[in-house]
């Protein structure tokens, strides 16, 4: 009898060590869906504002379109997952986004465009937020939890910059609605693959938590906010700090409610946890940073360099292989052997680095001295800090909570581009125009913007830098 016993724990033992690393791969692969989305159309801009006639204002409603329900939804969708199963809200979103991606594909008016690419943002959030919550789970062991948010931050990370990669070449080589045509076949298999190979679980219930007057207020705020950030630059002072104050009206209503409701959408104890609320603020400044780069870097090799769009995105290409090296190679090691604090302090040095490197970009400069460099230091910067980054916000959550701190986690990211890319932008642009008011030439006066821009970024790394010295240090 015992020996039947210890031939069933043999067989069960690698069974369940496959199936949880299958289920890794499905959320990887819906996960890189996502985020290449949020990227991949970066290159293609100009194509789509040619063929649909959208306006420079209004181009920008391409990116905005998506970022905003994204961004407000995801702290919802989290706590959703929680509720009526992180599966089916995963799967759900995999369907929402491949349809949506269709019709962005198919789309031959502004308007239809920016439907879809709403629809997309939703459907995006619905799948993104409940990710890290299912992946701690699966993981409970912080040894091979650290090799799992290895694995899946490299997807992530290095989807990023393969996003801009795959929008230049399918742009020039197909056309631009092909970029989100491509996600058809991929859907189709992430959802089909959710479904076979992520263990079902039916959550707690709608009736343990859905505070539904609290989440109307909350992703009323998230979605504001992001709107305030990335529409700032076509808008007067005014109406942008109007427009603020009602956003953090509305977070004030949604505390409020949190503090009495019976079943509250969001437990306000979940911030009492220092390595939660620090990890997020820190990763908040850290995306702005890398965010800001993704775009601004590519308008410097595009409008400064000269580059084409599949130039631009094979420059970029070295990031996505040394972050998707040093992740899966090194990542969880060095993590177990000199701690996430030391290794996110590593990562954030790196980072500011480079910016700072970025910060000399000449209007006469070329490819290999004066880009590959910074981009490689922020590409191991970024490999070694965003691991351990998440590795110590998910620590300061609670298993019931897990959906929700993963909500929040993949929510300050989305703030933090949007802050990151209308900050930048609006600063580089600023001093082009003003250079040009003085009869600069346009070359030159283009790369001076860019140049403040990037020293920007250099001191919101070293802002990110002093705050996750202070506040993740480990307490003995």
């Amino acid at each position: 009898m015992s020996t039947t016993i210890e031939s069933a724990a043999q067989v069960s033992a690698p069974s369940r060590t496959y199936s949880r690393w299958a289920s890794l791969v499905v959320l990887c692969a819906g996960t890189l869906m996502t985020i290449l989305d949020g990227n991949i159309v970066t290159v293609a801009m100009p194509a789509i504002q040619s063929d649909l006639g959208f306006s420079g204002p209004g181009l920008a409603w391409v990116v905005n379109a998506y970022l905003i329900p994204f961004g407000g939804l995801l702290l919802l969708a989290g706590r959703l997952g929680d509720l009526v199963g992180r599966r089916r809200m995963f799967a759900a979103g995999l369907a929402v986004f491949t349809a949506a991606s269709v019709l962005a594909g198919v789309a031959t008016t502004q308007g239809m465009l920016i439907a879809a690419r709403a629809l997309q943002g939703a459907g995006g959030a619905m799948a993104s937020a409940v990710v890290l919550g299912m992946l701690v789970a699966l993981f409970p062991e912080p040894r091979e939890q650290a090799r799992a948010i290895a694995v899946f931050s490299a997807v992530g990370a290095a989807g990023g910059a393969l996003g801009t990669f795959l929008g230049g070449a399918l742009t020039q080589a197909l056309d631009w609605h092909w970029i989100f045509l491509i996600n058809l076949p991929i859907g189709i298999a992430a959802w089909v693959a959710a479904l076979r190979v992520l263990v079902p679980e039916n959550g707690a219930g709608l009736g343990k938590g859905a505070d539904f007057p609290g989440a109307a207020l909350v992703t009323g705020a998230l979605m504001l906010t992001v709107y305030v950030i990335v529409g700032s630059a076509d808008r007067d002072l005014v109406t942008t700090l109007l427009l603020a104050a009602l956003a953090v009206a509305l977070f004030v209503g949604f505390t409020v409610r949190q503090a009495r409701a019976a079943r509250p959408l969001l437990r306000l104890r979940l911030f009492r946890s220092r390595l939660l609320t620090g990890a997020n603020t820190v990763q908040l400044l850290m995306i702005a940073t890398m965010y800001g780069f993704q775009f601004i870097g590519a308008l410097y090799l595009q409008r400064v360099l000269g580059y084409s769009e599949l130039a631009t995105g094979t420059a970029f290409l070295p990031a996505p292989i040394a972050i998707g090296v040093l992740m899966l190679g090194l990542s969880a090691r060095t993590v177990g052997r000199f701690g996430a604090h030391r290794v996110l302090l590593a990562g954030l040095t790196l980072i500011a680095a480079g910016m700072a490197l970025l910060g000399r970009a000449p209007a006469d400069g070329s490819y290999l001295p004066d880009v590959l460099p910074p981009l490689l230091l922020l590409s191991a910067g970024f490999a070694a800090a965003m691991p351990a980054l998440t590795g110590l916000a998910m620590t300061g959550a609670h298993e019931e909570d897990a959906g929700l701190a993963s909500g929040l986690f993949n929510t300050t990211q989305v703030v933090g581009g949007s802050l990151g890319l209308a900050t930048l932008s609006t600063l580089a642009a600023s001093r082009t125009d003003g250079l040009l008011a003085r009869g600069a030439e346009l070359v030159p006066a283009t790369a001076e913007g860019y140049q403040l821009a990037f020293r920007v970024a250099t001191g919101i790394a070293v802002a990110a830098l002093v705050l996750a010295a202070g506040v993740l240090r480990p307490r003995a």
